[in-house]
């Protein structure tokens, strides 16, 4: 995705598939396998494969660990490379390989291995959407904590999900572990506002997977935004989620829009769901790609198509709150939303204005199986967050923006009820939203009030 001041959203499709292979890039193919034959990994030693904390989660929410959470078989990769391909990378859930290819006709040779298959095993869905009722919620007004924070620039966008309410209660975000997925953090390490991240050992980790390298500091600006509405902390600004944990990840190539950042993007979500993480955010959309053949239609926003709708749900399935933007195609031809955002268990942010309107370049939803899309909505247009300039604060819209600030509004409410699920999370923030009674095509269940949420949690413990 190309990432600019109001985000819009590019994305892929999952065509072209033949002889065994998916052309992703003019030069990179997807290898998909038909079973994970020759693994050296086995479901009873997770601990092999799977960090402490990634276990915990599956412990703690009664999640099975299975062969989707294997490691793919370095057989097959090793007779890929004994053929002469470069394998770029794997990904376990997709059980594929991501090759480099020089010369296509070389491609031929992989339609003699008995291993490889003509394209995925279906995925599943994992939640079933229903209809929500209001939740209903008595409030003693003296009860409602005064704010302990200044919020400077960031007061309006903060203050629209009353995010600061649970501020005020203690509830920060600190405690959970964020993996943002983007396409650079253009000076993060040393830019003031993030400061207090470095100082307080907030940044856990950090890795490009476009380039394979550590390289995440001297590209886009954009993740660096991102980030500043959810961590950013200045005298004059401050995030959603100030003290939560971090690992930053390039997944996007910001010169070029191809399938395989989504495959990129499945990748880093393995890897966030290994090391443990409790909330994915991305403020990426897919849609269109620059080879236009391999664009998705409408129809394959159906929650079970697009790659990185796949990954989300995926590892949704694992326990990971999963937060994605809407995209920024409301104004578009396409005006649709884009994947991952029509995943079934990945709450969607839409955005709205300073005084909670519709905001025109939003995307809009249902799902191409008529689904609620976007799932709610923050400040998205007018958004104030970092700038390039050390102790700059500058205007800039798009979902790209409302999503992290909802990011970090969601890591407050999970830090205060860490044994709710993801989904019981996510509808509690549907039902505490202001358009529940009669959701739309623009506003989703709308904005939600995150005290009334905290509420409603409170009440069913």
């Amino acid at each position: 995705m190309r990432p600019i001041l109001l985000i819009i959203s590019a994305l892929i499709l999952f065509a072209n598939i033949t002889m065994g292979q998916t052309k992703i890039h003019p030069k990179y193919y997807a290898v998909y396998f038909k079973d994970k034959n020759g693994t050296e990994f086995t479901t009873d030693k997770p601990e092999e494969f799977l960090s402490p904390k990634a276990i915990e989660r599956r412990k703690k929410y009664n999640i099975p660990i299975t062969e989707q959470d294997l490691p793919i078989s370095k057989t097959y990769v090793q007779k890929l490379q004994e053929l002469g391909f470069i394998v770029k990378e794997t990904s376990k859930w997709l059980n594929c390989a991501i090759i480099y290819v020089e010369d296509t006709s070389k491609l031929q040779e992989i339609t003699k291995l008995d291993f490889v298959i003509a394209k995925p095993n279906p995925i599943k869905k994992n939640y079933k959407q229903k209809k929500l009722k209001q939740a209903k919620i008595n409030i003693d007004q003296s009860s409602i904590p005064a704010d302990k924070y200044k919020y400077g620039y960031a007061d309006k966008q903060v203050k629209m999900l009353n995010v600061n309410k649970l501020h005020s209660l203690g509830y920060t975000g600190e405690g959970i572990t964020i993996a943002i997925l983007d396409a650079g953090f253009f000076q993060v390490n040393s830019l003031t506002i993030f400061d207090s991240l470095w100082a307080n050992k907030q940044i856990l980790d950090y890795y490009n997977f476009v380039d394979n390298n550590t390289d995440v500091f001297n590209n886009a600006r954009h993740g660096m935004m991102v980030l500043s509405t959810i961590a950013g902390n200045l005298p004059n600004y401050l995030g959603t989620a100030p003290k939560a944990k971090f690992y930053l990840f390039v997944t996007e190539d910001e010169n070029s829009e191809y399938p395989i950042e989504e495959y990129n993007y499945v990748c880093a979500c393995e890897k966030a769901d290994s090391l443990g993480v409790d909330l994915i955010h991305s403020s990426l959309g897919y849609a269109n790609f620059d080879d236009k053949a391999l664009s998705y239609k409408y129809k394959e926003m159906n929650g079970n198509t697009a790659i990185s709708t796949i990954g989300a749900d995926i590892a949704a399935s694992k326990g990971i709150m999963v937060t994605t933007s809407a995209g920024n195609e409301g104004d578009t031809h396409w005006r649709h939303i884009t994947a991952p955002a029509d995943a079934d268990s990945v709450l969607s942010v839409g955005a709205v204005t300073y005084n909670g309107k519709y905001a025109y370049f939003s995307s809009q939803g249902p799902t191409f199986d008529k689904r609620v899309k976007p799932d709610v909505m923050a400040m998205g247009y007018g958004v104030f967050v970092s700038g390039t300039k050390d102790m700059s604060i500058v205007s800039s819209s798009g979902t790209s923006f409302s999503g992290p600030i909802m990011a970090g509004a969601v890591a407050c409410l999970m830090q205060a009820f860490p044994e709710k699920t993801n989904i019981e999370i996510m509808n509690a923030i549907r039902r505490c939203s202001s358009n529940v009674k009669h959701p739309n095509e623009k506003l989703g269940y709308g904005i939600p009030d995150f005290y009334k949420a905290y509420i409603f949690l409170k009440n069913q413990k």
